[in-house]
């Protein structure tokens, strides 16, 4: 039955918010199955809570790669990282405060994640991602979660029971996680056909704004209650992930389309704003102007997609 594109639009909507909310589920349901069995708070939030932020990338990543459209994974990261870094932390300290880091995030975070943009810019160079390479990137996140836990502190809990509702709660948030995937997808294939818009910009902006929503929300309340620099954390692990699981688990799953313009100006701004990132937090310091300042990049980062699609 066919929607129109308004009735795919709504769907998008629909689907996206679907996608979000059980994500949020999977995230807090597994947090709460993983602190039952011991592990301590700092891994917990190095791997299930890095894992759940980017679960909405890495779902339709792969629900796209059995659909196809695989165009979109490239897409989807890149548009997420470059909006992680130039919308949710630009809306933190305009919208919080600024931004004060009290971790060192020089020593390991920020070489990881810079690292882990050079290593994704040079993996696409041949516009295509091998198995060779996927496992080169999937290595890579070992590596970071090798290297954050060895620096983390060993802490003794008591260990809380898990409840029949924790376990309902895990299930169903990986289920809707599945369909809100698939319906994510099919919408965005049918709004690009009637618009005429190419899949890629859809995921580089649309797909990549709605995932950072919840970032955006979490931040900014974070922020205004003194707590800034958690925003920090999460966008370095989320990019971090990003770039090493959501472009090397799917490709085990079906081949990896990278297109010329991904190469050529996508990932090389996303590169550059990495880098920016990386400069801004030397001071341990992000300061309102910064952030209007990254907003300004990505005001003109979406309004150069946006005229390269009208002129495709």
């Amino acid at each position: 039955m066919e929607l129109g594109i308004i009735g795919y639009i709504v769907l998008f909507a629909v689907s996206l918010f679907v996608l979000l909310r059980a994500s949020d589920w999977f995230i807090s349901a597994a947090e709460k199955i993983g602190l039952a069995a011991g592990i301590s708070p700092f891994i917990i939030g190095v791997t299930i809570v890095a894992f759940g932020t980017s679960l909405p990338e890495l779902a339709t990543s792969i629900k796209a790669v059995f659909d196809g459209v695989s165009g979109i994974v490239a897409g989807n990261v890149v548009g997420s990282n470059i909006t992680n870094i130039l919308l949710v932390l630009a809306l933190t300290v305009i919208l919080g405060r600024e931004i004060i880091l009290d971790h060192d995030v020089m020593d390991i975070d920020m070489p990881m994640l810079f690292g882990s943009s050079l290593i994704l810019y040079f993996v696409a160079y041949d516009y295509q991602v091998t198995y060779l390479e996927a496992f080169l990137l999937l290595g890579g996140l070992l590596v970071f979660l090798r290297s954050s836990f060895q620096a983390s502190p060993r802490e003794k809990r008591k260990r809380e029971s898990v409840s029949i509702q924790t376990v309902g709660l895990l299930i169903l948030g990986a289920t809707l996680v599945y369909f809100g995937a698939d319906y994510t997808i099919l919408s965005i294939s049918e709004i690009s056909t009637y618009a005429g818009i190419d899949p890629e910009v859809i995921a580089l902006t649309l797909v990549a704004l709605g995932t950072s929503l919840p970032e955006v929300v979490v931040s900014v309340n974070a922020a205004r209650k003194g707590k800034a620099a958690i925003a920090v954390g999460n966008v370095i692990g989320s990019n971090i992930f990003n770039s090493f699981a959501v472009i090397g688990i799917p490709r085990l799953f079906g081949s990896l389309e990278i297109s010329h313009n991904m190469v050529s100006w996508s990932l090389p701004f996303m590169i550059g704003v990495t880098f920016l990132f990386v400069l801004v937090c030397i001071s341990k310091r992000i300061s309102r102007w910064e952030g209007w300042l990254m907003l300004i990049l990505y005001t003109v980062y979406v309004a150069q997609l946006v005229d390269q699609s009208l002129h495709a």
